[in-house]
C-alpha cells in the first residue's frame, strides 16, 4: 500500500498551499498519524526556517523534528548537480523520506516552490523524487490570466509527464480560475481526462491572493510606528496619496493600503478620520514613504486615537514602495490563521474529499526504482548484521569495497590474505580502512586450519580424498572461505573479482550442496535500468539446461525476485512469441513454461515470449494481448547462458545499467560469484545482497 502523497506544481505561485493545507487536515480525519516532508526546501534566512515546514508542522502539531522534515536545500542540490553527485540527492531524499514513512500511517510530501524562475530542472527533479519514492502525485497548476484551454493544457502536459516515468497522478487542481469560469473550464477537462483522475478547480479568493501587512514589512524592512497588533490585515489594494486630501479620499476602495510620505500629515489625518467613519471603507494599513516620520504633535495625536490598522515607516521613496508592494506574492504564514482556515475550507468545498483520500490511502505502487530497490537492500542487510568472508583480500576492488561496507556498518568482513600484504596495498592505495573492524586471516596460520582440513577430509573421504591432498584443498581460498561458511564462522562468501566462476563455486556443491529439493543451482543479475529493476536468469552458471532445469531455474528467479520485493512476471525468452515458432529451442522453452505452470499455478508467467513482447507494453499488447506478462515482465528467464550472459552485458553497457550480481540460488548457505572484470559497485552491491540471503531467505 502506498503511504505517501506527492504534491507537484508546475510553475511559481500556483498557490499549493491550499491543497496542503486542505489535504493535512483531510489526512488526518482519515488515518491516525500523519507526516510531512518537503525534499527540497528554498534556502532559510539565518536563524529562519522553512516556512512551509513551519506553517504545516506547528498549526497541525505534527511530530516531527524540522530538520527531518527536509532532505536538501536548494544550493545545496545545486551544487551536487555541479558535482555530478546528482545520484546522491535522491539516494538523501528516499532515506529521509523512509525514516518519516516508518514512523507515520501517511506522509504527505510538498515539492519545489519555483521560487528559481529560471530553473530548467525543477519540474523534472520533482517528478524524479516521485518515481523513486514510488508515490502517486497530485499536480497544481494556476489558472490566473489564462484561458480554460491553456490551463488544461499545462496540467495535461504536466500529466502526460509524470505518466511516462510511470508516476500515476491521482488529481489536478486547477487553481485561482476566474470565477464564473468553472463549469467552462470542466468541459474542457472533460475532453482531455478520463474520470479516473478527480479534476478539482478551486476559483480565486481574492483574500488568499491579497499579501498581508506583515508580508509587505518584512519585504520593505519596513518600522511599525503603531498596530503592531494589526499586521495580520490584508492589504485588498494599495494606492499613493500624493493628491489633495479632498480628491484622495474618494479614491479609497476596502482595505486600501495607503502609501504616502511621511510628511504628508493632511493625508495621514484624514484616513484616520476616513476609517472611522461609516461613509468610507475601512483602511488596512499606512505606509509612511521617504524614511520621513511625522513630527511630535501628529505623532502625539495617533497615539490618542483607537486604531484598527498599523502604520509603517520605510526609508525609500513613494514611486519605488509602490512598484516593491505590487510585485509582492502572498503566503500563507502561521500566524496567520485566517488565511490557514481560508485555505483549509476552500478546499474542503471544491475537492471530493472521501473520493481522493480512498484512493490515497488505497493506491498500491507496483514499481520499484533501481535507487529505492537500493535503499531497501541497505535497510534490510543492517536489520540483521551478517559475517561475509572475501578470499580475494589482495585486490584493490575487494580492499575500496571493504572501505565502504565497514564505513557504512552493514557488514562484518573477514579478509582472506597475507596481512602484511593487505596492509600495505592499502597504506599504498590510500584506502581508508580501520583494521580493528576487519579480520585477516591466511588459511594455513589460522587457528582452525587443522579442524578445517579433518573436516573436509571427512566430507569428501568418500570421494579418495586423503588427508595430504584435504591440506592442500583447505590452503586455497576459495576452499578455506568456503570451509568458514560450513562451520559457522562467517553467513556468506564473494568471490570471483580474480578467480573463475568454477573455481569460485566447486568447494559450495562439494560441501554446502543444495537447499532440499533443488537440483539446480543458478544465478541472476538485478538489473537496475531507468526507472525499473528486473531480474534476468541464468546469466552465469548453467550453459544448456534442458526443459526441467529451466523450469527450476524459472521457479528460483522469481522467488528471488519476490524476496527482494520484486513481484514476479516470468517471461520464459525465445526467439518467437505465443505460437508463432517451431523448432527444438523454442519447444523446450515452451514444455519448461507448462511445467512451471504445473508447479506453480500461482505464479504468472508467459513462454515462448520475445524480450521485446516482454518488456514493451506496446508490442506485448500486440503480440500478446490477453497476456498478464507481456510488456511488463519483471523476471526475465534466458533459454542458455550464450544468449544470457550476451544480453546482460549487452543491456549493461549500451544502457548505463547497474548489475547487481550474479547471486547465485539454490545452495543452502550463500556464495556468490563475480565477474573478473567486476567494480568497486559490483563488490559492494553484492555483498549487500549476500548478507540478506545469510537472513534466511
Amino acid at each position: 500500500m502506498s503511504k505517501a502523497i506527492y504534491i507537484a506544481t508546475i510553475e511559481p505561485n500556483s498557490g499549493k498551499s491550499i491543497v496542503v493545507l486542505g489535504m493535512m487536515r483531510m489526512l488526518l480525519g482519515k488515518v491516525a498519524r500523519v507526516g510531512y516532508f518537503r525534499p527540497i526546501i528554498d534556502d532559510p534566512a539565518a536563524g529562519e526556517v522553512d516556512n512551509h515546514i513551519n506553517t504545516v508542522i506547528s498549526h497541525f502539531e505534527l511530530d516531527i523534528n524540522f530538520k527531518k522534515a527536509y532532505a536538501y536545500t536548494r544550493s545545496e542540490v545545486l551544487q551536487k548537480y555541479n558535482e555530478g553527485k546528482s545520484g546522491e540527492i535522491i539516494d538523501g531524499i528516499i532515506t529521509k523520506y523512509k525514516n518519516l514513512e516508518e514512523k507515520f500511517d501517511f506522509v504527505l510530501v510538498e515539492g519545489t516552490d519555483f521560487s528559481d524562475e529560471g530553473s530548467i530542472i525543477e519540474f523534472d527533479i520533482n517528478v524524479v523524487i516521485a518515481k523513486n519514492l514510488g508515490i502517486p502525485a497530485v499536480i497544481v497548476a494556476s489558472g490566473l490570466d489564462k484561458t480554460n484551454k491553456e490551463i488544461v493544457g499545462n496540467l495535461k502536459l504536466a500529466y502526460d509527464t509524470f505518466n511516462s516515468k510511470d508516476v500515476e497522478v491521482l488529481a489536478v487542481v486547477a487553481n485561482k480560475v476566474t470565477q464564473g469560469n468553472e463549469d467552462g473550464l470542466e468541459r474542457v477537462f472533460e475532453n482531455d481526462f478520463t474520470n479516473e483522475v478527480d479534476r478539482i478547480v478551486i476559483p480565486k479568493i481574492n483574500s488568499l491572493l491579497n499579501p498581508t501587512i506583515k508580508e509587505i514589512v518584512n519585504e520593505l524592512d519596513g518600522n511599525v510606528l503603531f498596530g503592531k497588533e494589526y499586521l495580520n490585515n490584508q492589504a485588498g489594494s494599495f494606492g499613493v496619496g500624493a493628491m489633495q486630501l479632498r480628491n484622495y479620499l474618494t479614491h479609497l476602495k476596502e482595505n486600501s493600503l495607503v502609501i504616502t510620505p511621511g510628511d504628508r500629515a493632511d493625508i495621514i489625518l484624514g484616513v484616520l478620520q476616513a476609517n472611522i467613519s461609516d461613509n468610507y471603507p475601512k483602511i488596512s494599513g499606512i505606509i509612511l514613504t521617504g524614511g520621513i516620520i511625522p513630527e511630535q504633535s501628529i505623532l502625539k495625536l495617533i497615539e490618542g486615537v483607537s486604531l484598527s490598522f498599523p502604520i509603517i515607516a520605510v526609508p525609500s521613496g513613494t514611486f519605488s514602495i509602490a512598484n516593491r508592494i505590487g510585485a509582492i506574492k502572498s503566503k500563507v504564514y502561521l500566524d496567520n490563521l485566517q488565511k490557514i482556515n481560508t485555505s483549509i475550507s476552500t478546499f474542503e468545498k471544491y475537492a471530493n474529499e472521501d473520493r481522493l483520500a480512498d484512493r490515497m490511502i488505497t493506491f498500491k505502487s507496483e514499481g520499484l526504482t533501481p535507487r529505492m530497490f537500493q535503499y531497501n537492500l541497505l535497510r534490510r542487510a543492517l536489520k540483521h548484521k551478517k559475517h561475509i568472508v572475501l578470499p580475494e583480500g589482495s585486490d584493490e576492488r575487494i580492499l575500496r569495497a571493504t572501505s565502504r561496507l565497514l564505513a557504512s556498518g552493514v557488514v562484518d568482513i573477514t579478509l582472506i590474505g597475507n596481512e602484511k600484504k593487505i596492509k600495505n596495498k592499502v597504506t599504498q592505495l590510500d584506502i581508508p580502512i580501520d583494521f580493528s573492524k576487519v579480520n585477516i586471516v591466511f588459511p594455513t596460520e589460522s587457528p582452525h586450519y587443522d579442524d578445517y582440513v579433518q573436516t573436509f577430509y571427512e566430507l569428501r573421504k568418500h570421494k579418495n580424498v586423503n588427508l595430504d591432498m584435504a591440506k592442500d584443498m583447505m590452503a586455497d581460498v576459495s576452499y578455506f572461505g568456503t570451509m568458514m561458511i560450513y562451520m559457522g564462522h562467517a553467513d556468506g562468501m564473494v568471490s570471483g573479482a580474480v578467480h573463475t566462476t568454477q573455481h569460485t563455486i566447486r568447494p559450495a556443491l562439494q560441501f554446502i550442496k543444495t537447499k532440499p529439493g533443488v537440483k539446480v543451482v543458478s544465478s541472476v543479475f538485478f538489473m537496475c535500468l531507468e526507472d525499473r529493476v528486473s531480474v534476468f536468469g541464468d546469466c552465469a552458471i548453467n550453459p544448456n539446461p534442458n526443459a526441467e532445469e529451466l523450469a527450476e531455474i524459472a521457479i528460483s528467479s522469481s522467488e528471488s525476485a519476490a524476496a527482494f520485493g520484486i513481484e514476479p512476471k516470468v517471461a520464459m525468452l525465445s526467439y518467437s512469441s505465443g505460437n508463432s515458432g517451431k523448432g527444438e529451442d523454442v519447444e523446450i522453452v515452451r514444455t519448461a513454461t507448462t511445467i512451471v505452470k504445473e508447479k506453480r499455478p500461482d505464479l504468472k508467467i508467459e513462454g515462448p515470449i520475445q524480450y521485446d513482447a516482454a518488456v514493451d507494453m506496446r508490442v506485448g499488447q500486440s503480440k500478446l494481448p490477453e497476456s498478464e506478462v507481456a510488456g511488463q515482465a519483471s523476471v526475465l528467464i534466458f533459454p542458455d547462458l550464450n544468449t544470457g550472459n550476451n544480453t546482460y552485458k549487452a543491456v549493461q553497457r549500451e544502457t548505463g545499467a547497474l548489475a547487481i550480481g550474479p547471486m547465485l540460488q539454490g545452495l543452502n548457505k550463500p556464495v556468490n560469484d563475480l565477474s573478473r572484470g567486476c567494480t568497486v559497485d559490483d563488490v559492494y552491491n553484492t555483498v549487500i545482497i549476500t548478507a540478506i540471503q545469510a537472513q534466511g531467505l
